[in-house]
């Protein structure tokens, strides 16, 4: 049913609670996981190269420690355009994300709410 699933994460919280998720449905579906790590290009953003590329090798050693293979992708720009995008591009079946996480964004709508107007396909958010 879930043939590749986009698991859009970042260093908070939220996104370790929401792996458990990702894995389950990989695990289930027999699915391809794309992890992907979205560096922001808003002026005034900040970001390490070397601790996002530590992040996305310590969340794929996780995932296939427990069996699943996966992508990984790192791309830089508005986050919910560019999962949106990356999306697109990998043909996600589903796009598996927090409500929550680490952003700069100063507007009242979350990523996760703009990732649902903008994805090619549904879209869970955990809670």
């Amino acid at each position: 049913m879930f043939e590749t699933v986009l698991f859009p994460i970042d260093n908070s919280r939220q996104a370790s609670e929401t792996a458990a998720v990702a894995l389950q449905l990989a695990q289930r579906h027999g699915s391809r996981l794309v992890l992907l790590s979205v560096v922001e290009t808003e002026a005034g953003a900040m970001h390490d190269p070397a601790a996002v590329a530590a992040l996305l090798e310590q969340a794929r050693h996780g995932f296939e420690q427990a069996g699943i293979a996966c992508e990984v992708i790192e791309r830089s720009g508005k986050p919910a355009f560019v999962i949106g995008d990356v999306a697109d591009e990998v043909n996600a079946d589903l796009i598996v994300m927090g409500t929550r996480g680490i952003t700069l964004e100063t507007d009242s709508q979350s990523t996760a709410a703009r990732v649902i107007q903008l994805a090619p396909c549904p879209v869970l958010v955990v809670p």
